[in-house]
């Protein structure tokens, strides 16, 4: 990876503009579990999906604020440790704050509708099929960091955000279709979705490896950088991974079950 100049994005503005987006979202979270919570005093809101949003949130901002993010501009070690934490660890939190949940119940009636119509829209079905978040999230590593395409958005600090906002979205979805407390258009049984996560786990454990050992990658970095990161996404990705799960289980409700009617009387002798 080349010595970019883009350290500059840790500036006091840019800083500062990060911190009150994220103070933003945080606090419209807050409010509108506040409003959730006096809407309907009997269903309330969770106070552990407040929680957990906002533990999502402080990922986030550890990810993108100083110290980590200069650092991730100039070692590949602190480029995948940010990548983590943006694509692997705040998306399961955001998720497991249930947003979406919490805006049907805050929003009126006609605009809850509304989103509902999209989320059971052929586009959302589409998307948030797991074989899609799988190829969005894990799949598109590969061609980041086995093409060009890594050294070539490294270089352009429009790019570079770019890149934040894929593995940000990219990861909410992954998250959201294995383990989302939110409703899905068409999410499939626990055990499908356990199969899909771990085609994910294996999917990053060989592309670690790939990694460690110089196979194909293309990342114009120190060989000792590389190694790290490949080191880093091996085991973070896995205890990333392993909470997810633990998170699909946690949010697993088994479906009820039909009960039978009576059996006919067989008519005696």
């Amino acid at each position: 990876m080349t010595v970019h100049d883009h350290g500059a994005a840790a500036d006091a503005p840019a800083t500062a503009g990060l911190v009150l987006a994220l103070l933003v979202a945080a606090g419209l979270y807050v409010h509108l579990a506040r409003r959730a919570r006096r809407k309907n005093p009997v269903l309330g809101w969770g106070r552990w999906r407040t929680a957990s949003f906002l533990a999502g949130v402080v990922l986030l901002g550890v990810a993108l604020l100083p110290p980590l993010a200069p650092f991730a501009h100039t070692d590949f070690r602190g480029h995948m440790v940010q990548h983590m934490l943006i694509g692997m660890y705040a998306p399961p939190a955001l998720v497991l704050g249930a947003p979406v949940t919490l805006l049907l119940r805050t929003l009126p009636a006609a605009r809850g509708r509304r989103l509902t119509a999209v989320l059971h829209g052929r586009a959302a079905r589409t998307l948030a099929h797991p074989a899609t978040a799988l190829l969005l999230s894990t799949g598109s590593l590969a061609v980041l960091y086995f093409t060009p395409l890594y050294d070539v958005m490294s270089r352009h600090l429009w790019a570079h955000w770019l890149l934040h906002v894929h593995f940000l979205l990219s990861g909410c979805l992954f998250a959201y279709v294995i383990a989302g407390p939110d409703p899905a258009p068409a999410r499939p049984g626990v055990r499908t979705r356990l199969v899909y996560l771990g085609v994910a786990v294996a999917a990053h454990a060989v592309l670690a490896q790939l990694m460690y050992g110089g196979f194909w990658v293309y990342v114009h970095a120190p060989v000792e950088q590389v190694q790290g990161g490949a080191e880093i996404m091996y085991y973070g990705g896995d205890i990333a991974e392993l909470l997810l799960a633990a998170a699909l289980v946690a949010t697993w409700r088994p479906a009820p079950r039909r009960t039978r009617g009576p059996l006919p009387l067989r008519p005696t002798g």
